[in-house]
């Protein structure tokens, strides 16, 4: 059921929407946390490399070296060298290698990466370089345990870098940010106080011949054309009131006094007090519309069960032989803050849809706390109706003999809309419709 909509609409759902400062300033703190990060992956990354590169060419070299001395010596099984100790085993004790160290006893030709825990709980890690020949096993053990603590100090501070920087540009953006937003939010700030004067107030003139300059002259250009719709509008619905209220009275004061004759007959009586009521009845609408197209609520104290009572006699006169019964019931005394034609415009269009749609049965009007109900015995309602009735022009599916331009119901919401009430219409529990027309309402 579509409520009444309101003179503002909802903005429309974005999920991931934000403020154009906070996306400028997030952009400024994303830009800043990825280049860093990527500087110190690439820095490590580098490093890294470079460091492994270094030790496997003087490990490459030593073992190498290592080799040529047991040719040179082999009765000199260790060669300290700095950090790197180098071990040759002859064939003889190739299984106390596998005894003593059977970390290194399985391991291939080449160099190798080793890490654990001493006693003390400490934890180590080496290079291992290890060629094995029929003649001998040679060992080249490098110590990488320093550069083990220097990696993890080296990290700690590119993660530290990555903080401090991702933070200056948090803080650059934001300066960024109140930089770049400071016309946009100047722009903002004189076109909401624009629309306290009666008088345009241009607002290219207080701006460069930038973006903003642009924005400004176009909002210019737009509040031109929009002020001289606005007055068109005014002046049209003004010639429009006068121009049909005029012709309204001359019929208002012509039917008064034709009834006023004692010799008019009850058929030409009958039709005097149909033109009567169709002259109410515009006039009504005329002052609805009006209210409407100024968007202003009128006032006054209106007896809604009275204005119910005129509508159902007013419809009774009109059934023609349709076995129709039109009642009224609940309790009376609500008075609402509007003018009567208000009351009877959107009151009205509800219960002549009843009754227009209802072929035999009751036309219910139902008075309560705060509320009127509608309630007709007709064809229903189905749910393409329910989600569009109060569309501009829709006409239900029941509607296909029927005059009218759909436009009664669309003039019942933008009413709701104006006085702050509530419309809806919806199914009845075994057949008909159920229109209900919710104000607050004002014991006298």
């Amino acid at each position: 059921m579509p409520t009444p909509e309101g003179s503002t609409p909802a903005r429309k759902a974005t999920r991931y929407r934000r403020r154009l400062r906070s996306r400028i300033i997030l952009s400024f703190m994303l830009l800043g946390f990825g280049l860093t990060a990527l500087f110190a992956f690439a820095t490590n990354w580098t490093r890294v490399r470079v460091e492994n590169d270094l030790v496997e060419e003087v490990m490459n070299s030593n073992i190498e070296q290592a080799a040529r001395q047991f040719e040179d010596n082999p009765d000199n099984p260790a060669f300290p060298v700095d950090q790197i100790r180098a071990f040759v085993y002859r064939p003889d004790r190739f299984e106390s290698v596998r005894i003593n160290r059977p970390e290194w006893y399985a391991l291939r030709d080449g160099i190798h990466g080793l890490s654990g825990t001493d006693e003390a709980g400490n934890r180590f890690a080496y290079k291992l370089a290890v060629r094995k020949t029929p003649k001998a096993w040679f060992f080249l053990a490098y110590d990488m345990t320093q550069s083990l603590r220097s990696e993890q100090q080296f990290n700690r501070a590119i993660y530290s870098s990555v903080i401090v920087f991702t933070l200056l540009s948090l803080v650059i953006g934001w300066w960024a940010a109140s930089r770049v937003m400071s016309p946009v939010s100047e722009l903002a700030n004189r076109l909401r106080t624009s629309g306290d004067d009666t008088q345009l107030t241009a607002l290219a003139a207080h701006f460069p011949d930038d973006e903003v300059g642009q924005l400004a002259e176009a909002l210019d250009d737009y509040a031109r054309r929009l002020t001289e719709v606005v007055q068109r509008d005014r002046e049209f619905n003004a010639d429009v009131s006068h121009e049909l209220r005029t012709p309204l009275a001359v019929v208002k004061g012509a039917v008064e006094l034709m009834l006023s004759k004692p010799d008019v007959d009850d058929k030409t009586r009958a039709r005097l007090q149909r033109i009567q009521r169709a002259e109410q009845q515009c006039t009504d609408l005329i002052s609805a519309l009006l209210l409407l197209s100024r968007n202003e609520r009128g006032h006054g104290a209106t007896d809604v069960a009275r204005v119910a009572e005129q509508l159902l006699d007013a419809h009774r006169m009109q059934l023609g032989g349709k076995p129709l019964v039109l009642r009224i019931e609940g309790e009376r005394g609500m008075v609402v803050d509007a003018p009567e034609s208000a009351v009877n415009v959107a009151l009205g269009n509800l219960i002549g849809n009843a009754v227009k749609y209802t072929l035999q049965g009751d036309v219910v009007v139902r008075l309560l706390d705060n509320a009127v109900e509608v309630i007709d015995s007709g064809p229903g309602l189905s749910a393409e109706d329910a989600a569009r009735l109060f569309e501009r022009g829709y006409r239900g599916t029941h509607a296909e003999h029927s005059q009218g331009g759909g436009i009664g119901l669309s003039i019942v919401r933008r009413l709701c809309a104006l006085y702050q009430w509530n419309v809806r219409v919806l199914p009845g529990e075994e057949r008909g419709v159920v229109a209900t027309l919710t104000f607050a309402a004002e014991k006298p």
